[in-house]
């Protein structure tokens, strides 16, 4: 193989001499088997294995364990030499008394040792060393790692509020091996600081602080320790809440500005936060009096009328260990609501009923009066629902029936100048024929009457009809209309009472009779 520290060597052949060398120590390391790490704690036996692979085709001669520590020389700690398998040397060293081979006796094939008591110093590197013919030496490397489980705990450091950062919380890992990390899970805006300390028997113990800037806000938050360790199944966690210690904040809660003159059983509370709990609640006022209507309990102020005596300040402390907070709140009465809008709404309320009933009243009096009007109105020239009957003008009759000035010839003849009185059919009072006696009397073809009746200026003055009846003919006059005959004489047309309506109409309908020119005269119709 060529040298690569020759003076004539380049840089090429010194990579490939490298290479080379790689390669036979990569394939004679296959050989070795070992395991390359092997854990124990304190106080277990530790068994480290060897064996060689396919030894065909050189010689083994000697096997060597060498024990190499984090810090110092190499040792041999246990040899063993065909020549004498029954009697293996085991070296001064620091394992010595506790390392032997585990077959017995041993063979250079599988020459495997055990530790017994492993103490943290046993850890490091261990070399299973063989001398074999003719390639050389071939070896195989174990590390033992030596655990150590850590106790681990956090606690709260409990702080006051200020403005310069404070430990809030620890959290330690004693003894470990290798040494624990720790990590914080918060929301508070801090920050953790770890630092290491090295304990007996190599083991290491780590403490973690957590610092921040506490304020009032800070108190009770959430602040978790987590522990990862390599003799854990999974990371152990330690929950935990910040301890802020603050004065009591106080607000008062309750006053909504609409304290009027009389109003009853309006209530402020005072709410406070605090670290320690507070203990103590005071009511005041800026007075320095409580009005007599004002109730105190606890942390509640209870005013059971609202008058002039609260239209002041009132000051709500509060106290715990660490200090006094308090909150203050201005009452101003007012007027009870309503002293002058409501009379406004109470006169509008009176002017629109006025305006309403007199609206209904004129709405009552329009309909009433078209009522009337239609059911006391008269047609011209008579109607198919209407009954004409003539009532003559207090002259008595005849014994044979005529009277002076009747006339034969039928209603249109010239004597005809008293009134003609005409009666709704469909009015329900009671017909006048009835109320004044008229008596019909047939003559000839012609029904006519020589009525004792009064004239209708007699109907009104006679004490016969009610005053209902006098206001009804009274309407009539007013609105009478005349109608002429062929003989020029007025026709004053009225209607009936209501309440004749069954009598009249079946007076008229027997008392109307057809004329052979088509009209249709009265049976008792009077000529003057």
């Amino acid at each position: 193989m060529a040298r690569c520290d020759a003076p004539n060597c380049t840089i090429m052949t010194g990579l490939l001499c490298l290479v080379a060398s790689v390669l036979i120590h990569a394939v004679s390391g296959q050989r070795v088997k070992v395991e390359p790490e092997v854990a124990s704690y304190p106080g277990q036996t530790v068994n480290l294995r060897c064996a060689f692979n396919d030894p065909s085709g050189v010689d083994l001669t000697m096997v060597t364990w060498i024990y190499e520590p984090k810090v110092g020389e190499r040792i041999n700690i246990a040899v063993l030499h065909p020549d004498h398998l029954n009697n293996p040397n085991y070296p001064d060293s620091p394992v010595k008394g506790r390392v032997s081979f585990m077959n017995s006796p041993p063979t250079l094939t599988s020459p495997s040792i055990q530790i017994t008591d492993v103490r943290m110093t046993d850890e490091g590197k261990y070399i299973c060393d063989y001398a074999t013919y003719p390639t050389g030496n071939e070896q195989g490397i174990t590390y033992l790692i030596m655990l150590a489980k850590p106790q681990n705990s956090a606690s709260i450091v409990t702080v006051l509020a200020g403005s310069k950062k404070e430990v809030v919380a620890r959290c330690t890992s004693v003894d470990g091996r290798p040494a624990a990390v720790i990590t914080w899970v918060t929301t508070a805006n801090g920050n953790g600081t770890s630092v290491s300390k090295l304990g007996t028997d190599d083991t290491v113990t780590v403490s973690s602080e957590y610092l921040l800037v506490p304020t009032p806000a800070d108190n009770g938050k959430d602040i978790s320790c987590v522990v990862t360790h390599r003799t854990l199944d999974k990371p152990e966690s330690f929950k935990l809440k910040l301890a802020v210690q603050y004065a009591p904040k106080v607000t008062i809660e309750g006053y909504d500005g609409n304290w009027y003159v009389g109003r009853t059983n309006v209530v402020l509370t005072c709410q406070a936060t605090g670290n320690p709990i507070p203990t103590i609640v005071q009511w005041k006022t800026l007075s320095g009096e409580m009005p007599d209507t004002v109730l105190v309990s606890d942390n509640q102020l209870k005013v059971l009328k609202v008058d002039e005596s609260v239209n002041t300040t009132f000051i709500c402390e509060v106290t715990n260990r660490i200090g006094v907070g308090k909150d203050q709140v201005t009452a101003l009465v007012r007027e009870p609501p309503g002293n002058s809008s409501n009379a406004g709404v109470v006169a509008g309320a009176v002017i629109g009923s006025l305006l309403a009933s007199l609206l209904v009243a004129a709405l009552i009096a329009v309909l009433v009066t078209r009522s009337r009007r239609q059911q006391q109105g008269y047609r011209a020239n008579g109607g198919t629902d209407m009954k004409t009957r003539i009532f003559g003008s207090g002259k008595k009759a005849s014994k044979n029936g005529t009277g002076g000035g009747a006339s034969t010839g039928g209603v249109g003849g010239g004597g005809n100048n008293g009134p003609v009185y005409v009666y709704n059919e469909g009015s329900s009072h009671q017909g006048l024929g009835d109320k004044n006696h008229h008596q019909p009397l047939a003559v000839g073809s012609r029904s006519e009457v020589i009525s004792t009746t009064p004239t209708a200026q007699d109907i009104l003055l006679s004490s016969e009809i009610d005053e209902a009846e006098r206001r009804k003919f009274d309407e009539l006059e007013d609105e009478e209309r005349y109608d002429h005959f062929s003989g020029g004489a007025p026709i004053l047309q009225l209607r009936p009472p209501h309440d004749q309506d069954d009598v009249i109409r079946g007076y008229m309908d027997d008392d109307m009779e057809s004329q052979g020119d088509g009209s249709v005269i009265s049976r008792t119709a009077v000529y003057v």
